[in-house]
C-alpha cells in the first residue's frame, strides 16, 4: 500500500506523463519550460513561508491538476471562471469530499496570491462538495487500556502521548527533545495545525518512561556523532541534543550521492500499522485510528467535568465550535442533560 506522500508523487508523475501524451495539447518546449518555472516559484514561495514538505507536495499536485484540466494553459492567463470550472468538476465529476475541494481551492489561492501576484475575486456559483456530518469515533477508557496494553516499546509511548496529551499523529512524531518540559510537566507543540504553537500537559504517568526513552535516544545520538553524523535537517545547531527528535528513525538515512547520513523522525506508517494491529489484538470493533486517541482524550476530559474552553486550548482548536462536537458525542452539555425517563 502506498503512503500518502508516495500516492501524491505517483499522481504527480502520472499527470506529467499525461501532459506528454494528450493528442489535443501542443506541448511545446516553451510551454514545458514555463510550467516548470512556475512550479519552481510555487515551491520557493511555500518554503519561504515555512509550509511543510507535505503541503508543498500537495499544493504542487493541485496546481498541476488545474493546469492539466485546462489543457496546459498558464494560470496567469486564467482567472475566476477557470477556477470555478475546475472546482465544480471536482465536486460533480470526481465527487471529491468537501475537505479535498477546499484543499484544491487553498492551493490555487496561494498560487495566484503569492506566485502570480493577483488576488482572486468572487468565484461565482461554485458547486460545493457536500460535507458529511459525522461524529468522531471515541474509545471508552477500557478500550484505550486494552489497545495500549497490546502495544509495546516506542509505539506504546507514542500512542500513550497521543491519548494523554491530545496530540495529533504528526505532532507526536515531530516532537523534539526541548519540547518536553519535565519540571513544568508540559509539552510544547510547535507549528501545529494552522501553523500554531500551543502547550498541553505531560501526563505524570509518562514522565519516567519518557525519561528512560530519552536516555536511550541520547546514547544513539552520541554514537551517531562519534560516527561523524548526528545532525538533523535544520540550518542552525543541527548537532545539539535539544534539537533532536524524541522519536528518531531506527536506521539512519543515507544520501547515495553525497554519502551523508542522518535520522529523521519515525515514519507515521509504522505507528499507524502498530495501532491497527493493537486494535485487532484488543478485540475492539470500532474503526480506531491514531487520531481516535485525540478524540478520546477530549471526550474523557469532558466526561470528567473539565471546562470546554480549557479543552479547546489543549487541543489547539481555533474556534470552540470545533471542540463542541465532543459534547454531541456525549449527548450532553457542560453539566450534562438527564433523560426525563430516568426521573420516573
Amino acid at each position: 500500500m502506498l503512503t500518502t506522500n508516495a500516492r501524491i508523487v505517483h499522481a504527480e508523475q502520472s499527470i506529467m506523463r499525461q501532459f506528454d501524451s494528450r493528442p489535443n495539447v501542443v506541448n511545446t518546449p516553451v510551454n514545458t519550460v514555463r510550467t516548470s518555472k512556475l512550479m519552481d516559484r510555487l515551491r520557493e514561495a511555500l518554503r519561504l513561508r515555512h509550509y511543510s514538505r507535505r503541503t508543498e507536495q500537495t499544493y504542487s499536485l493541485w496546481v498541476r491538476r488545474y493546469i492539466h484540466f485546462h489543457n496546459v494553459r498558464h494560470p496567469a492567463k486564467m482567472a475566476e471562471p477557470e477556477i470555478n470550472a475546475f472546482l465544480t468538476h471536482l465536486a460533480v465529476k470526481e465527487k471529491v469530499s468537501a475537505s479535498t475541494q477546499n484543499q484544491a481551492l487553498s492551493a490555487l489561492l496561494f498560487l495566484y496570491r503569492h506566485v502570480i501576484g493577483r488576488e482572486i475575486g468572487d468565484l461565482g456559483e461554485v458547486i460545493r462538495a457536500r460535507k458529511p456530518k459525522r461524529l468522531p469515533v471515541v474509545m471508552t477508557r477500557d478500550e484505550v487500556k486494552a489497545v495500549l496494553a497490546s502495544l509495546s516499546g516506542d509505539k506504546w509511548l507514542m500512542a500513550s502521548l497521543m491519548y494523554g496529551a491530545g496530540l495529533r499523529l504528526m505532532e507526536c512524531l515531530r516532537l523534539r527533545v526541548q519540547d518536553i518540559d519535565f519540571s513544568r510537566i508540559e509539552i510544547l507543540v510547535r507549528d501545529g495545525k494552522g501553523a500554531k504553537d500551543r502547550i498541553t500537559m505531560l501526563p505524570e504517568s509518562l514522565k519516567a518512561p519518557l525519561q528512560v526513552h530519552l536516555k536511550r535516544v541520547k546514547a544513539i545520538h552520541e554514537k551517531d556523532l562519534a560516527d561523524g553524523w548526528g545532525r538533523v535537517l535544520m540550518p542552525n545547531a543541527p548537532k545539539e541534543w535539544r534539537w533532536q527528535w524524541v522519536f528518531p528513525q531506527e536506521n539512519r538515512w543515507k544520501n547515495t550521492k553525497t554519502g551523508e547520513e542522518g535520522r529523521h523522525h519515525t515514519h507515521e506508517t509504522i505507528l499507524q500499522r502498530g495501532v491497527k494491529e493493537a486494535v485487532r489484538s484488543a478485540g475492539v470493533v470500532k474503526h480506531v485510528s491514531c487520531h481516535t486517541f485525540r478524540h478520546s482524550f477530549a471526550t474523557h476530559l469532558l466526561e470528567a467535568g473539565y471546562d470546554i474552553r480549557t479543552i479547546q486550548e489543549l487541543l489547539g482548536h481555533k474556534d470552540v465550535s470545533t471542540t463542541m462536537i465532543y459534547t454531541h458525542v456525549l449527548n450532553r452539555g457542560g453539566h450534562g442533560v438527564r433523560s426525563p425517563m430516568d426521573g420516573l
